[in-house]
């Protein structure tokens, strides 16, 4: 009889083995998607979105923003990425591994800064009437200098001088030890200054009649002019300069003389400056999305409806924004779309010139950078 119990028994812990299995089973193939998708949210780009495509998630950082901040800029500078939020508050972070170097308020919340700019370990940035700068590697005012008066554009300078445009309507140049002013320049017609650039050989200005100026370096002497209707903000690439104007054309000219090298006419009155890549230039035109244009000749490459601005690039690979909040990456040399990835409409980016690293975040300060497989 005992031998019988006994079978009964083990035929019973049979079935709940089995049945325990199978239980656990169902638990796993039901929990497993739920697991996944909370996974997935977790990311500012899901890793799901990214398996099908040639990049991968490096690293993902969350901006400690308040509820009713921010983010505002993102800047790559060397090995580090740059986040300034709404509230003025600087965070830095080492862009290969995401890893803080610091976060600090870089001025009171509310109070506008005219621009951030980096040169050569230091974060230039002007604050009302204070030329300011930040030592990037630990994000502390290294000085604070008071100005005649207030800068109208991003602080620019060389190994010598800083060159402001102040509201004045002149360029101030300040000797960059001890910041005493070295000399003023302005347009003949006195017209406000809205954008400025600096090397070491030339500095180059632009007015709001449309007057691109370039004058030496170490004093007011003009060396060229090239007239152009209402120039936006400039950009030195190489030995070019590239601007868009609000004539609906953009520019290429040679820096050295101001001769004009290319000029393309868009569809649209344009409001953002062109990006210029290695072998392509990207400029957004508003209603009408994204255009490259060969660097070279300035012949129209592709468009890109939709599209915003680059990311970055690797080889002939443009990795590129769209307003709908999609990654788009594009054959520059086949003019051809290779796949796109969903990334939310709320997407702040920068554009890195540096490597084919692409640096993204949202709203909720969700910070990611991504990577193509080398």
């Amino acid at each position: 009889m005992s031998k019988c119990n006994n079978a009964v028994a083990m035929e019973v812990m049979n079935m709940l083995k089995h049945r325990s299995l199978f239980l656990s089973a169902a638990l796993l193939l039901t929990v497993a998607p739920l697991l996944s998708a909370a996974d997935d949210a977790r990311w500012l780009v899901p890793r799901s979105g990214v398996a099908s495509t040639d990049l991968k998630i490096v690293w993902q950082f969350n901006l400690p923003l308040a509820d009713s901040e921010s983010l505002d800029q993102l800047l790559v500078f060397g090995n580090r990425l740059c986040a300034l939020s709404s509230r003025n508050y600087l965070s830095c972070l080492n862009r290969n591994d995401g890893n803080v170097m610091f976060s600090s308020s870089i001025a009171p919340a509310g109070l506008p800064l005219a621009g951030l700019e980096p040169y050569k370990g230091v974060l230039m940035t002007a604050v009302g009437s204070k030329l300011v700068e930040i030592n990037a590697d630990l994000g502390a005012e290294k000085t604070s200098t008071h100005i005649a008066c207030s800068a109208i554009c991003p602080v620019v300078r060389n190994d010598s001088l800083y060159y402001l445009a102040c509201t004045d309507n002149r360029i101030h140049a300040l000797k960059a030890d001890n910041k005493v002013q070295q000399f003023e320049a302005a347009a003949e017609n006195g017209s406000r200054i809205t954008a400025v650039l600096a090397d070491q050989e030339f500095v180059v200005f632009a007015t709001e009649p449309g007057n691109i100026i370039c004058i030496s370096p170490d004093r007011p002497y003009k060396l060229w002019q090239f007239d152009a209707p209402d120039a936006g903000r400039l950009v030195h690439d190489a030995h070019s300069i590239y601007f868009a104007c609000r004539d609906t054309s953009i520019y290429r000219l040679e820096m050295s003389s101001g001769r004009l090298v290319w000029k393309y006419q868009t569809s649209a009155i344009l409001d953002s400056a062109p990006q210029p890549g290695n072998k392509v230039v990207y400029q957004h035109v508003p209603d009408a999305g994204l255009i490259a244009l060969d660097k070279e000749t300035g012949k129209l490459l592709w468009q890109l409806a939709d599209g915003i601005g680059l990311l970055a690039e690797s080889g002939d690979k443009a990795f590129l924004v769209t307003k709908a909040g999609l990654l788009v990456a594009m054959d520059n040399a086949k003019a051809k779309q290779l796949y796109s990835i969903d990334i939310g409409r709320s997407v702040k980016y920068a554009t890195n010139a540096i490597d084919s690293r692409i640096y993204i975040a949202d709203a909720k300060g969700r910070l990611a950078c991504l990577q193509p497989a080398q």
